[in-house]
C-alpha cells in the first residue's frame, strides 16, 4: 500500500513539474493576454496647491544611518525642506523637529517640463529606529514615516523584497499590491526598469511622474535600493534627446559617494547583515573603465565578519533560458564572472526577461585557449543567479524557455510576480517567490540558501522548492 501511495505522489508531482536536463519548468499556465498602462489619470496628484508627490526614500550612506528623502513640488520650488523627528514620548512637539534642506532639480526632455525635484539627506539617525516626517506647508502638508535598519553585523536578520520591471499596468498594479500586502519586507531590492516612459511616443515623460504617484505608497515608507535598466536610458536622437539616463539620473538619487563610486549607476551598501552591489549593465564595464575599477575596489572591501551576505544587483541576466534577450549579459559575466566566484557572492539578481527563474551555483570560468572547456558546471563558491524581470511591465510576459532546460537553470516559470528574501542569520536565509496569481502566504518557488562564506553547502533546491 505504502509503495503505491508513494507511486501516486510521484506521477502527481511529474503533472505538476517538467522534468528535463536542468531543473523544474513549472506547468503553471498564466492566461495569456496583452499587459496594458493603466490611465495616466489612474494616478491624480494629491489634493492641494502645489502638493508634494511622487515621494521615495533610499538609503543615504554606507552603513545606513542617513536616508534620502525625493519628492516633487509641481508648480512651485518652496518649501524645499523636510521636518523629520524620532518616534516617543518626546517626538512629537515642534521644538523636536529637525529640518533637513534638499537639493533642488528640473529638466526638460523634448515637449515636457519637470516639476521641482527636491532631494534631501536626513543624517545621523540611530539604528532600528521609528522616524516620522513631513512635507508641504499648510493644508497641504503630507505625513509619511520609516524605520532605519538594525546596525551592521553578521547575526542580524533582516528581509528585503525584490522586484524588476514594474511598469505601471494592471498587472504592475497586480504584482505592487501583492507585495505591499505582504508585511515582511522592510526594504526593496529593485533591479530596473521603472516607468516604461520610453514605450510611448516622444518618451511621454509624464509617464515618469504618474509611476512614481503609483509606487509611492511603498517608496514613500521603505527604502528603495535602486538599480537603472535599459529603459532608464531614455535616449531618442530623433528628439534630438542624447543624454543617456536623463529623466531617471534627476529623479533618483543613491549614495553613490560614499562607496567611492563616481558615478550613481554604480554603487554599494551595507544593511543590517548584507552588502549590497549595485551594477549597470548599460554603462562601461571594460577593464580599466571606472565601472571596472570601483567594482575590482569595492569587492575588496567587502568584510565578510561583518556582513555575511554579499548581494549583486544588476539588469541584465548572466544565466538566461530563455529566448528573450538570451544572453545579452555575456560580455559582462565573462568580465565579472570570476571576480563573484573568487569574492563568493551569494545571489545576482537580476531582471531584463519578463518571466522568473533561479539557477543553480554554476560558473563558466574554466575556459582557456588550450583547454577548451567552455560551458557552466556545478561550483560552490559560485552565486545562484534569479531573474525576476517579471514584475509586469507593458512589453508582457516572456513565454519562449529554451528547450531541453539547461543544466544551469533550477526552476522557471513564465509568470508575473515578486520575491522575498528573509536573511536569518550569517548562514542561513530563507527565499521566497509569489506569483500574482497566489495568496500572499503561498510560495511558487522557495529554496533555503546558505552562504557562502559561512556555510558553503549545497542547498538542496528540488526538495526545498515548491510549485
Amino acid at each position: 500500500m505504502t509503495s503505491i501511495w508513494s507511486l501516486m505522489v510521484f506521477f502527481l508531482l511529474l503533472s505538476i513539474v517538467g522534468v528535463s536536463n536542468g531543473g523544474l519548468t513549472s506547468r503553471y499556465i498564466r492566461k495569456s493576454r496583452p499587459s496594458i498602462d493603466m490611465p495616466l489619470d489612474a494616478f491624480p496628484s494629491p489634493k492641494g496647491f502645489n502638493a508634494p508627490e511622487q515621494v521615495h526614500i533610499t538609503q543615504g550612506d554606507y552603513v545606513g544611518r542617513s536616508v534620502i528623502i525625493s519628492w516633487v513640488t509641481p508648480i512651485k520650488k518652496y518649501p524645499n525642506t523636510v521636518r523629520y523627528w524620532e518616534d516617543g514620548k518626546h517626538g512629537h512637539g515642534h521644538k523636536h523637529k529637525h529640518i533637513a534642506r534638499a537639493i533642488t532639480t528640473t529638466y526638460r526632455y523634448y515637449n515636457y517640463t519637470s516639476g521641482f525635484i527636491h532631494h534631501a539627506t536626513v543624517k545621523r539617525l540611530k539604528y532600528d529606529t521609528l522616524y516620522f516626517y513631513e512635507l508641504g506647508r499648510g493644508n497641504v502638508t503630507r505625513h509619511f514615516s520609516f524605520k532605519t535598519p538594525p546596525e551592521v553585523g553578521p547575526d542580524v536578520p533582516y528581509t528585503f523584497g525584490v522586484i524588476g520591471d514594474l511598469g505601471q499596468t494592471y498587472d504592475s498594479n497586480q504584482t505592487f499590491e501583492h507585495y505591499v500586502s505582504n508585511p515582511k519586507g522592510q526594504a526593496m531590492l529593485f533591479v530596473g526598469d521603472l516607468s516604461y516612459a520610453d514605450n510611448h511616443p516622444f518618451h511621454d515623460n509624464r509617464k515618469w511622474d504618474a509611476w512614481g504617484r503609483f509606487v509611492e505608497k511603498s517608496t514613500a515608507y521603505q527604502p528603495w535600493i535602486w538599480t537603472a535598466g535599459n529603459h532608464e536610458l531614455d535616449l531618442a536622437p530623433d528628439i534630438e534627446e542624447n543624454q543617456p539616463f536623463k529623466p531617471y539620473l534627476h529623479r533618483y538619487h543613491v549614495p553613490h559617494k560614499a562607496s567611492q563610486s563616481t558615478s550613481p549607476l554604480w554603487y554599494a551598501i551595507k544593511r543590517a547583515s548584507a552588502h549590497i552591489i549595485v551594477l549597470s549593465s548599460y554603462s562601461a564595464y571594460g577593464k580599466y573603465t571606472p565601472q571596472y575599477n570601483w567594482l575590482q575596489q569595492e569587492l575588496q572591501r567587502v568584510n565578510r565578519y561583518e556582513t555575511p551576505w554579499l548581494i549583486v544587483l544588476l539588469h541584465s541576466p548572466w544565466y538566461n533560458s530563455n529566448n528573450y534577450h538570451y544572453m545579452e549579459g555575456e560580455s559582462m559575466r565573462v568580465m565579472f564572472e570570476s571576480w563573484f566566484v573568487q569574492s563568493k557572492v551569494d545571489i545576482v539578481f537580476a531582471g531584463h526577461v519578463h518571466s522568473y527563474e533561479r539557477s543553480e551555483r554554476v560558473s563558466n570560468v574554466k575556459y582557456n585557449i588550450t583547454n577548451g572547456l567552455s560551458f557552466p558546471v556545478k561550483d560552490p563558491s559560485a552565486p545562484i543567479y534569479i531573474t525576476i524581470g517579471d514584475g509586469g511591465n507593458i512589453e508582457g510576459l516572456a513565454n519562449n524557455f529554451t528547450e531541453p532546460q539547461p543544466s544551469y537553470s533550477g526552476f522557471r516559470e513564465a509568470s508575473f510576480g515578486h520575491a522575498i528574501l528573509d536573511i536569518r542569520n550569517r548562514t542561513h536565509a530563507y527565499y521566497t517567490w509569489h506569483r500574482n496569481q497566489d495568496s500572499e502566504p503561498v510560495a511558487a518557488d522557495s529554496i533555503w540558501l546558505y552562504n557562502r562564506y559561512y556555510f558553503p553547502q549545497e542547498e538542496k533546491t528540488g526538495a526545498s522548492t515548491m510549485v
